[in-house]
């Protein structure tokens, strides 16, 4: 049997999900009604149920996004919030706390979310061998180690392919909290790492002023699907509840027709649903919102991957800026602009800068404001109107399921059969006295125009046959009619036939790779702590949230590095003409940050402006 392969979209809401199944997604993934990681991303059961039903049409699946950290007053609330999703008949949930796993619950599919940061091979292992049926790796690892992860243990294994990156390791990142009590783990992240800094140095010199330097570019290894296939990944998942329609539309057909391609006429791996799409765009990563592209770790270190300019859109490169002729700008290839685009720039003061397009003209762009813009400067557009007009419209991605009809006669008249692409059949008879056409001529092309029109329905009618022994009249009333409710009770039978996995979480008790647990691993509920403590965990840290030491704690963990994006990193710069002098400082207003570098893993850690630690010798 060919191994599936799946595109996992986000739903930032029912419409959003609905965009992205039409779009071409095998899965979507969206907030319940509580204990999500986007707190503006809930929904409610009946939306929820909604989703469901429309997506099992497809063989789509939905997953449920119940991944904070829990504390005891909650942990009721969420049991009972899992009973009534899997009434409604989600396909599995995205949890990050391990005191899901201690409830009483239905037999539900868990995943484990990229929260749980899942970086180690031992750790997912044990994951799975504890129930979990699929694991969302972390966003750091290269293809050598999730081949090591998919060899240890044979967990599905999920990997984010566009997006948004966490500057931190999922699950360890804590400047929110600390800086305003709004947890990431809860929900609320204030996208601290977004803000502008000053780079202060050892000697107290500033080097840098007032840029992002912790904002990072977005992600895509899109170019390295195949590989990322043959490392062991079977889901492929888009980051963005939080993003507009535009975005999911664009993301999930460019990767559709991209996964499409792989999978056509290969022997190992199919797709993971049913349908095909067509669009009236040409769908383009950089044509929504991105902050510029990076692979990541996914091929080890090698480049920048920071977007210290702005953390906004920057969208796609136009051209350089070629003069300013009069109250318009001259861009290399201006003819691609539109009406009411917008264009992002860096400005003189190195700040990403803007301006909206009143009127594009014979290559020109009329600006709402004309500002300063030197020659040779890159334009970007991060608004395209045109194409986002385009892709708004609820008929630019139509998803259809291949059908063929059997039109023919039987004792008491007539009976249409439609059969659909995965083997779902339906019937309908007419009791209807048999009559001979007019003249005795064939209205076979008639009947056939007629039972191709599937309208608003799911359907697209590949075949068509017609098994008459005479040329019998039937007025396309009644054809029309028949072609209804075959597709109706068609539909009904792919929802009675939709194969809904069950997996009953039982209680086990093998070791845990590690027997002390410090603050990182988010134990914030006496479920938590007894799950680990039944698994041979002797020491647990309670969770940051809930014993941080203001001023002094370590708020971050990441494998991003600002003396590589410095090029003062002696392992990848051996040639520096000088050293960084530290501890090197992030300041902005009244916030203070003071960084770590631990050059044996390679990461870096932040820590408060109060935090005491021994510098790394190079």
């Amino acid at each position: 049997m060919k191994k599936k392969i799946e595109i996992l979209a986000p739903a930032k809401d029912l419409i959003h999900g609905m965009a992205a199944i039409n779009a071409g997604a095998d899965a979507v993934y969206i907030g319940a009604p509580q204990f999500g990681a986007r707190s503006n991303a809930h929904n409610s059961f009946e939306d929820v149920a909604a989703l469901v039903k429309y997506a099992h049409v497809f063989n789509v699946q939905v997953f449920v996004a119940v991944n904070t950290i829990l504390y005891d007053n909650e942990l009721e609330n969420c049991r009972l919030m899992i009973w009534e999703l899997y009434k409604i008949g989600v396909d599995a949930l995205i949890i990050q706390d391990m005191a899901i796993l201690e409830m009483d619950l239905p037999p539900i599919v868990l995943h484990a979310s990229t929260q749980a940061n899942n970086r180690d091979a031992n750790k997912i292992k044990f994951l799975k061998d504890a129930g979990i049926k699929r694991v969302v790796l972390a966003r750091e690892l290269n293809l050598h180690q999730i081949k090591e992860i998919s060899t240890t243990s044979d967990v599905e294994l999920e990997f984010f392919v566009t997006g948004a990156l966490c500057v931190s390791f999922s699950g360890n990142c804590y400047m929110s909290v600390a800086n305003g009590e709004r947890s990431a783990n809860r929900g609320s992240c204030a996208q601290n790492c977004r803000l502008p800094y000053n780079l202060i140095d050892g000697h107290g010199e500033t080097l840098i002023k007032n840029s992002h330097l912790l904002s990072i570019k977005d992600f895509d290894v899109s170019n390295q699907i195949p590989n990322l296939i043959e490392a062991g990944i079977s889901s492929f998942k888009i980051e963005g509840r939080l993003k507009d329609i535009v975005y999911v539309k664009n993301n999930v057909s460019y990767l559709r027709q991209k996964l499409d391609d792989f999978l056509e006429g290969n022997d190992t791996y199919t797709k993971a649903s049913s349908g095909k799409c067509t669009y009236t765009f040409d769908s383009a990563l950089n044509r929504t919102f991105n902050r510029g592209y990076t692979d990541y770790f996914v091929n080890e270190r090698h480049q920048s991957i920071g977007s210290w300019e702005s953390p906004k859109s920057k969208g796609q490169y136009i051209g350089k800026l070629i003069k300013t002729i009069g109250n318009a700008y001259e861009i290399e290839n201006g003819e691609l602009l539109n009406n009411g685009d917008g264009l992002c720039f860096i400005n003189e003061n190195n700040e990403a800068d803007g301006i909206y397009v009143n009127k594009a003209e014979n290559g020109l762009a009329f600006p709402n404001v004309l500002k300063d813009i030197a020659p040779g400067t890159f334009i970007y557009r991060n608004n395209d109107a045109a194409f986002i007009k385009i892709v708004e419209r609820e008929d630019s991605a139509i998803r259809k399921i291949s059908t063929t009809l059997t039109l023919s006669e039987n004792e008491n008249g007539f009976e249409l059969v439609a059969i659909d692409e995965d083997g779902n059949s339906s019937s309908v008879k007419l009791v209807h006295p048999k009559e001979r056409t007019k003249n005795d001529e064939s209205i076979e092309d008639n009947f056939k125009i007629n039972l191709a029109k599937t309208g608003f329905t799911p359907y697209t009618v590949d075949k068509i046959n017609i098994e008459f022994s005479q040329n019998w009249f039937l007025p396309i009333s009644k054809i029309n009619e028949m072609r209804r409710t075959v597709f109706e009770q068609l539909t009904e039978m792919r929802l009675v036939n939709y194969k809904h996995e069950k997996i009953q979480i039982e209680k086990t008790s093998h070791p845990y790779p590690e027997t002390k647990l410090d603050f990182m691993y988010n134990v914030s509920n006496k479920l938590a702590r007894k799950f680990y403590e039944r698994h041979g965990v002797t020491e647990i840290e309670k969770a940051f949230e809930l014993q941080w030491d203001p001023g002094k704690s370590r708020v971050m963990t990441t494998k991003y590095c600002i003396k590589y994006e410095l090029e003062k990193c002696p392992k990848y710069h051996p040639n520096m003409e000088s050293k960084a002098k530290e501890p090197l400082v992030l300041k902005q207003g009244e916030l203070e940050y003071k960084l770590k570098f631990n050059c044996k893993p390679c990461e870096m850690e932040i820590w408060e402006k109060d935090a005491e630690f021994e510098i790394e010798e190079d």
